[in-house]
């Protein structure tokens, strides 16, 4: 098992990979206890080799994995890819690119939703994972021989897995399909993390300005705070005592020492002090500045049945074509279909639009019908005059 932990072994490793047309890539990492995820263990395989890169190593330089990260030229593969890239946004300030995740290609190529690297690595390279060092603690060295090769195992498995998926897609004529998902999953602005809009992942059920002002506040003086502290957000404050903070707006130590879960040892804390002057800021601002609640999106009446139908439609469709539901439309998107044929949902764009977009418009319109042979659903094209009848 090839484990790098020096600068010198590193470089000379990624300078025989720049040639490679491309790597397979995997991390093994620790953020139980920090905001910010603890790199542990890098895997890179090329068509010839792969390696373990050991970025803890004292004084290991990771400037030339990087600067491989960033080679246009050379394809970075990923299963499920998404924290592998926030990790190296974080640490390089660039998403790798170009990118191909095989865990999106599998539902592509219709092995259904969010399929498993075990799955894959079984069905398309004939590999059996051993997952017995999934719990590894990745931070503790020495690392075994045992844990090295399950580290690398992921990768070298994920060369074949690439190189069917790849040729499926090509056969297909989908390749085109992926290139549109990547384009989303490369896109730096899922990885920035700003303060400022960190109150728009919680659960804030109400329509009262002052509660959204106070969440928006709050929330972003736990993630500068878990940023500067390198801890994890609910070990600042929880969600739910966050979200009943801003709704309760407590104004001494003995209100906020009331809060569900915290005391008054927290209230007379540092934590708490901040948080008292942050509300006290707030109720301070002329309402004018507080925040708008989301526009509620109230759907007509009586839209259930055609939702339903157009469900229907959905695996029909993706039945048909050997894709994941998951991938052309949600539960969301199919009722916002109903109430709107120009909603703005990925359902009624690109390759989407061709493979069930039109046709849930049809149906919709009466331009399609659903009906039963056997134990089969059969799409029925309407004429004109059918459609003229409607």
């Amino acid at each position: 098992m090839t484990l790098i932990a020096d600068s010198e072994s590193l470089a000379a490793f990624c300078r025989r990979q720049e040639g490679a047309p491309f790597v397979t890539i995997d991390t093994e990492f620790m953020r139980d206890r920090t905001y910010w995820p603890v790199l542990c263990l890098v895997q890179v395989a090329g068509p010839e080799e792969a390696a373990a890169l050991d970025p803890l190593a004292p004084g290991i330089d990771l400037a030339p994995l990087f600067a491989l990260m960033r080679k246009p030229d050379v394809l970075k593969v990923f299963h499920a890819a998404r924290q592998d890239i926030e990790i190296f946004w974080n640490l390089m300030g660039a998403v790798p690119a170009p990118l191909f995740d095989t865990q999106v290609a599998a539902m592509v190529c219709g092995f259904g939703d969010s399929v498993s690297y075990e799955t894959l690595a079984g069905r398309l390279a004939g590999a059996h994972i051993d997952k017995t060092s999934r719990f590894t603690d990745w931070a503790r060295r020495p690392l075994t021989e045992r844990q090295l090769r399950y580290a690398l195992d992921d990768v070298v498995h994920l060369r074949r897995v690439y190189e069917r998926l790849s040729a499926r897609l090509e056969a297909t004529g989908r390749a085109h399909w992926l290139e549109e998902e990547m384009a989303e999953l490369t896109d730096p602005a899922i990885y920035r993390l700003d303060p400022a809009e960190a109150w728009r992942r919680l659960k804030v059920r109400t329509n009262s300005r002052r509660v959204l002002a106070l969440a928006r506040a709050l929330a972003a003086w736990r993630e500068i705070t878990a940023q500067q502290r390198d801890l994890p957000r609910n070990r600042v404050v929880r969600d739910e005592q966050l979200i009943e903070i801003a709704a309760h707006a407590p104004k001494t130590v003995e209100e906020l020492a009331q809060s569900r879960g915290l005391g008054r040892g927290f209230a007379e804390g540092r934590f708490g002090t901040e948080i008292l002057a942050v509300v006290a800021r707030v109720l301070a601002t002329p309402e004018s500045e507080y925040p708008e609640p989301p526009l509620r999106r109230d759907l007509p009446p009586g839209l259930g049945p055609l939702t339903d139908l157009l469900r229907v439609l959905l695996k029909l469709r993706c039945e048909e074509n050997d894709v994941a539901v998951k991938l052309v439309a949600d539960s969301d998107d199919l009722e916002r279909i109903a109430a709107d044929d120009a909603a703005e949902v990925r359902a009624l764009h690109g390759w989407r639009l061709d493979l069930f977009g039109r046709d849930a418009l049809d149906l919709k319109h009466g331009r399609l019908a659903l009906s039963a042979a056997g134990k089969r659903i059969k799409l029925v094209r309407l004429g004109r005059e059918a459609e003229a009848a409607q």
